[in-house]
């Protein structure tokens, strides 16, 4: 099993269920959490599955993590979670995604 395919798979489905929650079912601040957080979680499980494709693992583990960190944190606070906790995660995320891409672009380099 390809945990990685996997894990992009899971990613792209918890985005559209946090995108759709955000446009239908959320108000206010929460609403805007959900979109952006399942933006930026879709555009990198389909990055990740680029990567897969590049055999670029790392950056791939690095867009889902981050999706995830970014993402989540912003689904959690949607849901209630504490701001104050989870706010400062958001940023963790973020960096990991970028992290991510410059490595692709590293990895684009070398060949």
């Amino acid at each position: 099993m390809n945990l990685l395919l996997l894990a992009a798979a899971l990613s792209g489905a918890m985005a559209v269920a946090a995108g759709a929650f955000g446009a239908h079912g959320a108000s206010g601040p929460a609403a805007e959490w959900l979109k952006t957080g399942g933006q930026y979680q879709l555009a990198h499980a389909i990055a990740t599955l680029v990567a897969l494709n590049l055999g670029a693992r790392g950056p791939g583990w690095l867009f889902v993590a981050g999706g995830l960190l970014f993402g989540g944190s912003l689904y959690a606070m949607a849901l209630g979670g504490p701001r104050g906790v989870l706010g400062p995660i958001t940023p963790l995320g973020g960096l990991a995604m970028i992290i991510g891409w410059l490595w692709l672009g590293w990895i684009a380099l070398r060949r």
